[in-house]
């Protein structure tokens, strides 16, 4: 059993569509909480974007770090947590627009729910991927639709939710133009050439919304999952996307999909626009590209999360 005694709450109050009274709220019912059963706890917000990769860089040792905020969010206090020479336990619990990260831990939207559920959860290992040194959690991507999460701003994600990044991803589809890039990439000691109008690479069962996108995935095995696409039409990307509801698209036409633990991609040119890590932008404006397998990071996670979310015991 994991003992706890003092644990760190990094929040974003710029986070999520319920607004901060809203949040503030749900903070103080956690001290109540936290407060009742004895635990030693701090609360620190962040101020601005990336400032919780300082945080978690500089923390003193606690037990547990626990993030709440977007996928963002944890991203940071990932990549902040890799930077120590001793990394903390972590957990997140999420309050922004999509929260794919919430899903694939097996938490829902009530935050004091969520906070029971992973203190009284297990800890295990989960993969961090990184790509040219840059950590993510659990997708990266380039290409057509991939500049969606972090094109959409923060005023209508707040007023719309998910729905902000429904539209705006019909507005590209229909004024959008499809641009085809020449990739280069080794697999297995073999070299190949494809034509991508976009990629996605990630680690997890759940990307963009989508559950169980693909099948057997599993977050701590050391590999993750490249989905190439070289659809270039509008009706072709419409039957892709009827492939992907009926949960196919690793077999469907235009695709090709791959596992691997290690990726290099060389582009003939450079990306129009940059690349989406975890639903931010990742500006990196080179023509090679390394995917890797980082390292184990520790997480406290609920009971469910073992079972339904994609994790090897170890």
């Amino acid at each position: 059993m994991f003992s706890i005694q003092e644990i760190v709450i990094v929040y974003n109050p710029a986070s999520g569509i319920r607004g901060r009274r809203r949040l503030l709220l749900n903070l103080r019912k956690c001290k109540k909480f936290l407060r009742r059963n004895n635990y030693k706890y701090n609360y620190i917000k962040t101020k601005h974007r990336g400032h919780a990769i300082d945080i978690i860089e500089n923390l003193r040792e606690v037990d547990l770090v626990i993030t709440v905020g977007g996928d963002g969010t944890f991203n940071e206090a990932v990549t902040g947590n890799l930077k120590r020479e001793k990394h903390l336990v972590l957990s997140h619990i999420p309050t922004g627009t999509t929260n794919d990260l919430g899903a694939i831990f097996c938490l829902g939207r009530n935050m004091l729910e969520n906070l029971k559920l992973i203190l009284n959860g297990e800890v295990c290992g989960i993969d961090i991927c990184n790509i040219n040194n840059k950590p993510f959690v659990y997708v990266a991507g380039f290409g057509r639709f991939l500049d969606i999460p972090y094109e959409t701003s923060r005023k209508v994600k707040k007023r719309l939710g998910y729905m902000a990044y429904v539209l705006n991803g019909v507005k590209e589809f229909f004024i959008g133009k499809t641009h085809l890039y020449q990739i280069t990439y080794e697999l297995e000691g073999e070299k190949h050439t494809e034509k991508c109008s976009f990629a996605l690479i990630s680690n997890a069962n759940k990307v963009a919304g989508i559950r169980n996108m693909y099948k057997d995935v599993k977050i701590n095995d050391g590999q993750f999952e490249v989905l190439l696409c070289n659809l270039r039409k509008k009706s072709e990307i419409i039957r892709a996307l009827f492939a992907i509801a009926s949960s196919n698209i690793t077999t469907a036409n235009g695709f090709k999909f791959f596992r691997t633990d290690y990726l290099k991609i060389n582009f003939e040119e450079h990306l129009k626009k940059p690349w989406c890590l975890d639903g931010e932008k990742f500006d990196c404006d080179v023509l090679e590209y390394e995917i890797r397998t980082n390292t184990t990071l520790k997480m406290l996670l609920p009971q469910k999360a073992l079972k339904e979310g994609g994790i090897i015991e170890k």
